[in-house]
C-alpha cells in the first residue's frame, strides 16, 4: 500500500513539473521548420513576460529578420516596422521601432550568449529593450552581462542557420529578409 502512495506522489511530481516546464517553451515557426526555445524567467522574469505576452498575441507573427549577420546573430522583433503584413511596414526603419508597451529595465544576467541563445536588442541605453530580440549563431562573449539573455534554442537550430543572411557591408541590412512565421507558448 505505501508502495502504490510513493509511485502516486512520485507521479503526480514529475507531471507538475513537466507542466511547469512547458509553459516556459515556445515555438518559433520559421520557413525550413519549427525551432523549439527554453525561456529562463528565473534569471529575466520581465522579458519572458514580454516575449511571451508579444507572441501569444501574434504579434510577432510575419516579423522579418532585418538584420542577419553571417558568424554572429539574427536580429528580429521589431513589431512596428519589421511587420511585413502591417501597413507601417517599411524595412528601411525596421529595426527602429517596438512595440506601444513600455521600454524593459535591463535583466543582465551571468548566462552566456551561446550558439542558439535569445537575448534582448536594445540601444545604448541598457534599459530601452522593448520587443526586438537576436539569436546567437557562434558564441558572443562580449555581449555578456550587457544584453538581456532570455532563452535558448533547445531544438531545431538547423532552421536558424538557414536564415538569409545580410550584406556584410550594410551592418547585416537583409534584402528580401526571412520572417518568423509565427511565435507562439507550447
Amino acid at each position: 500500500m505505501n508502495k502504490i502512495i510513493i509511485r502516486v506522489i512520485i507521479l503526480l511530481i514529475l507531471t507538475i513539473n513537466n507542466s511547469i516546464g512547458e509553459e516556459n517553451i515556445m515555438i518559433l515557426k520559421l520557413k525550413d521548420g519549427d525551432v523549439k526555445i527554453k525561456l529562463f524567467p528565473d534569471v529575466a522574469p520581465n522579458h519572458v513576460e514580454r516575449i511571451k505576452k508579444l507572441a501569444d498575441n501574434g504579434d510577432y507573427n510575419n516579423v522579418v529578420f532585418h538584420r542577419v549577420i553571417d558568424g554572429f546573430m539574427a536580429q528580429t522583433g521589431d513589431v512596428k516596422f519589421g511587420n511585413s503584413s502591417s501597413d507601417d511596414f517599411d524595412l528601411n526603419r525596421a529595426g527602429m521601432g517596438g512595440s506601444n508597451l513600455p521600454d524593459l529595465k535591463e535583466e543582465f544576467n551571468n548566462l552566456p550568449h551561446d550558439r542558439g541563445t535569445l537575448s534582448m536588442a536594445r540601444s545604448q541605453d541598457p534599459n530601452s529593450a522593448n520587443s526586438q530580440f537576436f539569436i546567437c549563431f557562434k558564441p558572443a562573449p562580449f555581449l555578456d552581462r550587457q544584453y538581456t539573455v532570455f532563452g535558448k534554442v533547445i531544438e531545431g537550430m538547423e532552421f536558424v542557420d538557414k536564415i538569409k543572411r545580410g550584406d556584410q557591408n550594410k551592418n547585416g541590412s537583409v534584402e528580401d529578409p526571412d520572417k518568423i512565421i509565427s511565435f507562439k507558448s507550447l
